[in-house]
């Protein structure tokens, strides 16, 4: 619907984000637009001077009837703002530049859309209906004739945006009762006298910080995106958050469960001067729902801020920081965006050290995602030092913040390319460099997201029950049966498996469906789909990160060539999300599942050959002598011959270490398919490798070799269900005093077992205060379950090697001030195991006992007198006669005299009368009578 001005020309129909201005008699008045969501308006002063009561006009008859109240005038800049209830305007963003450059193209509603050009600044006055006002230096526009008469006073283009025509933001107001201020010289355009003015609104709201203008210029800034030259905190999280929907993990079924420590450390990290902090977890831990849900956090509440989501893949060989990635991910938004742009908005530069700035400076930084950079090319990662202090660098330049999300091998070697101040370290990552370490859910929140997947508590082993990404595969495929779900308690294999089977059966009714198979078919196709995973999961086995490379992927799962009958197997594949891309190439979605797929089909002796034993023979061979084998030339020639050619040097490419998975996972294959016994030989030489590479000293240890036996030796003897069978592989490492103590005290063994080899690794403990002492953790485990601990650590009084901290010190006087120390936690247990031991030191603490502790000792005392076991009233009459010179209060000697006239009342234990006679003569109160019996006894 079109109006008419005061002068009769038209005024032109409001769109989504105008608005047209008029009087209670429906007579324009001028336009307006709206500034934020709540459907806040600018316009010009001049549009509403002098009305109590204002009409104003949208897009599809709306109207609003806005009383004098609801106007914010500010004549001093002839603008006002008014507020407005249910027009659903769509509102326009405010440039955020401090200039406008001379020549600039805009594009004004003047009779229509109409296209100017900015000239240059003058100063300006404004004449309202009260007084007269000075305004600012104010745009001046050319515009053609037409367009000329339409800026006349009363034209109805008063408080119309001035809108620059590449950014769409807006640069000023139109105002048709501006006049050039007297006195000022003409410019350099009188020839081509400026058209009409516009008040600049970043100027206007700069002259008044605190102002109604200054506040709803910053609110437009946060919630309504503008980009290129006038990119905005909305443009950026916009821009953003685009990225982390294309390019991050699609949304969970269920809202994830937030950790609270984990919450707590991204808190901690986001307001401390760390720049970087490495999550760090096994495959399965949920490090990227993590991730997800930190930024979907961040994308919430009253001040969202930017999130940018990478991958490893994402990077690329030539990147000299995390820079050149955020740049292309930005890149990609920004056509996203310009894709699905209604108008032909021109992005313009969005580069990343620009936005980063842009957010700082607004108080929100910007926080990179990079999940899973064990996938960068093999390139970078050969100068990931370099990659690492350009990208440290980088973040402290533009206050960016940085959270890798990895495993704990490609983390342990990449963190220290860090400075240690700027990584954000939490207590429980000492071993590694500063990181959050990821896990198993903690029992609360592993039992609410048991709830969520509708897996009851007793569905699955304990091993797996707070495993995330076991109960997220065993919630889909109890969701494929909901009727009949599996039944007993599958190990987590059980559920790979079965989860593996439901997604090849899906992929093959999806195949089924494409190209008309029913019936037997379907069954049968779905075999084939699994045979061909199995072969994509067999050639991710070669060198690389376990990607899948294009060509390959397209091989085994074509695009449009007929495989086994059908068509469209990559876009089947892809669609039940089994493989997603990963830069070039594609991987299988999940990493755990991959890991063990790809477990199934290695070569367990060859792949220990290749990345162990191999090193195992060239040492011998140096040892030897030299480089070459140990027999002399001359001996491995033929008489006559003339000496062999030199051959060249074989060095295989190294196995990236985070690619430890598969290995682990088939070693464990080999335990469940062939028994214990044939692990625990490969375990066995595994030891004996790190034995030979421990006496090649540091440079030994230091080697592929050695990490490679000690890692796989850790990693298999925590995921077997029993490390029983494996105790002759676990005396040999506890010896040598191998792993960190939180290793011993996660094996799955029996305590008897575990203090057994605790006993073993105590002697090489160092000094009190030095961290991971394994003296400590003994502590703990007693104060924690002292009745069980006791008799555990009495068995130690037989050791008595020497401590190398303390050579003075033996592992039995060790177990023995242990005991000492944390008697009060139990200490009638403790009198038990120590009267069990029956061992020198047991009675030195007894002895001990019975002169601090007399109370416990007669309360012993009392108890063994009474048990039919002979030893235990031996016991009795021996340590009664020790704690009687200490006891002191009438309950003790209570407890002196009962024991004593219960090892009478046996006439059996005659040898023991003696003892019991002389604690009964010793007690005021038996004294008399039983003197006379002890008297004719001795």
């Amino acid at each position: 619907m079109a109006g008419r001005g005061r002068d009769g020309f038209p005024v032109p129909a409001p769109e989504a984000s105008l608005v047209r201005v008029c009087d209670l008699a429906g007579r324009p008045r001028g336009t307006g637009f709206a500034a934020d969501e709540h459907g806040t308006v600018i316009t010009s002063h001049e549009a509403v001077d002098g009305l109590a009561r204002i009409v104003l006009y949208a897009a599809d008859d709306r109207t609003c009837v806005v009383p004098a109240e609801a106007v914010a005038e500010l004549p001093g800049t002839d603008l006002a703002l008014i507020r407005t209830e249910g027009l659903a305007l769509r509102p326009l963003p405010v440039a955020a530049r401090a200039s406008v450059a001379i020549g600039t193209y805009v594009r004004i509603v003047a009779g229509g859309w109409r296209e100017a050009r900015v000239l240059g600044t003058s100063a300006v006055t404004y004449t309202a209906t009260d007084r007269y006002h000075l305004v600012g230096a104010a745009l001046e526009l050319a515009i053609g004739t037409d367009g000329a008469d339409a800026l006349r006073l009363g034209g109805g283009a008063a408080g119309g945006p001035v809108v620059d025509a590449a950014t769409g933001a807006v640069l000023a107001v139109l105002g048709t009762a501006l006049r050039p201020r007297r006195g000022i010289e003409p410019s350099d355009q009188e020839a081509h006298r400026p058209a009409g003015f516009a008040v600049a609104l970043l100027e206007a709201a700069a002259a008044d910080p605190g102002g109604p203008l200054a506040e709803l210029v910053a609110r437009n800034a946060a919630t309504v995106p503008a980009y290129g030259e006038d990119l905005n905190l909305a443009g950026a999280l916009h821009l953003t958050a685009v990225s982390a929907g294309s390019d991050g993990p699609p949304a969970p079924p269920h809202e994830p469960v937030e950790r609270p420590d984990t919450a707590r450390e991204f808190t901690a990290f986001m307001t401390g001067p760390a720049r970087v902090l490495g999550l760090v977890g096994d495959p399965g831990t949920g490090r990227t729902t993590e991730l997800a849900a930190l930024a979907a956090r961040r994308a919430r509440g009253a001040e969202p801020a930017p999130t940018l989501w990478l991958r490893g893949a994402d990077l690329r060989g030539t990147d000299t920081s995390v820079a050149d990635a955020v740049e292309r991910a930005l890149d990609r938004a920004g056509r996203i965006l310009a894709a699905s742009a209604p108008d032909e908005r021109v992005l313009g530069d969005v580069g990343a050290d620009r936005l980063a700035r842009l957010v700082r400076d607004a108080g929100r930084p910007l926080l990179l995602l990079l999940d899973g950079p064990e996938e960068m090319p093999a390139v970078l990662s050969h100068h990931l030092a370099q990659w690492s202090s350009g990208t440290a660098r980088w973040l402290r330049d533009t206050g960016a913040r940085l959270v890798i999300a990895s495993r704990a091998e490609y983390w342990e070697q990449a963190g220290t390319h860090f400075d240690a101040a700027s990584l954000h370290a939490a207590t429980d990552g000492a071993e590694l460099p500063g990181c959050v370490r990821l896990g198993d859910l903690p029992e609360p929140q592993a039992s609410r997201a048991r709830a969520l997947h509708g897996i009851p508590d007793d569905a699955l082993t304990p091993a797996d029950a707070r495993h995330p990404l076991a109960l997220r595969l065993l919630s889909e495929v109890r969701g494929a049966t909901p009727d009949a779900p599996p039944p007993g308690t599958p190990s987590r294999e059980d559920i790979f498996s079965a989860y593996l089977h439901l997604l090849c059966l899906r992929v093959a009714v999806r195949l089924a469906a494409a190209n008309g198979l029913r019936g037997g078919a379907v069954r049968r196709l779905a075999a084939r789909v699994s045979g061909q995973v199995h072969e994509a999961a067999r050639r991710c086995l070669g060198p690389g990160h376990g990607e899948l490379d294009r060509a390959s992927f397209e091989e085994t799962f074509p695009w449009a060539t007929r495989l086994h009958g059908c068509t469209g197997w990559a876009s089947a594949v892809l669609t039940e999300g089994l493989l997603v891309p990963a830069g070039t190439g594609y991987r299988f979605a999940h990493e755990e599942l991959a890991d063990w797929l790809q477990g199934t089909h290695l070569d367990v002796d060859g792949a220990l050959g290749a990345l162990v034993h191999r090193y195992r023979d060239l040492d011998r061979d140096r040892g030897a002598g030299g480089d070459g084998p140990a027999v002399p030339e001359q001996r491995r020639r033929t008489p006559g011959s003339a000496p062999a050619p030199p051959l060249p040097p074989t060095r295989p490419l190294p196995v990236p270490r985070h690619r430890i998975g598969p290995v682990v996972q088939a070693l464990l294959l080999l335990g469940r398919q062939r028994g214990a016994a044939e692990l625990a030989s490969r375990l066995g030489e595994l030891t004996d490798a790190l034995v030979e590479f421990g006496r090649g000293g540091a440079a030994g240890r230091s080697g592929d070799g050695a990490w490679w036996a000690s890692r796989l030796l850790g990693e298999v003897l925590l995921r077997v269900p029993d490390a029983t069978p494996y105790l002759a592989v676990l005396e040999p490492l506890a010896a040598r005093g191998e792993f960190r103590t939180a290793f011993w005290l996660r094996l799955p063994l029996a305590e008897a077992d575990r203090f057994s080899l605790l006993r073993g690794l105590v002697v090489h403990d160092g000094p009190p205060g030095t961290p991971d002492r394994r003296l400590d953790a003994v502590a703990a485990l007693l104060r924690a379950d002292p009745a069980n601990v006791q008799p555990l650590l009495a068995r130690w009084f037989a050791d008595e090697r020497p401590l190398d901290a303390a050579p003075d010190a033996t592992v039995a006087s060790a177990a023995q001030a242990l005991l000492h120390t944390h008697r009060h936690r139990a200490i009638d247990d403790l009198t038990e195991a120590l009267v069990d031991c029956a061992h020198a030191r047991a009675d030195e603490l007894l002895a001990a006992l019975a002169e601090e502790e007399p109370a416990a000792l007669c309360r012993a005392v009392d108890r063994w007198a009474r048990d039919e076991r002979p030893a235990r009233r031996v016991a009795a009459a021996a340590y009664g006669l020790r704690a009687a010179p200490h006891a002191t209060t009438p309950a003790e000697h209570a407890l002196l005299r009962c024991a004593a006239l219960a090892l009478l009342a046996r006439p059996a234990d005659e040898a023991l009368h003696g003892a019991a006679l002389a604690l009964l003569v010793r007690d005021p109160q038996t004294r008399a009578t039983h003197l006379p019996h002890a008297v004719r006894r001795f």
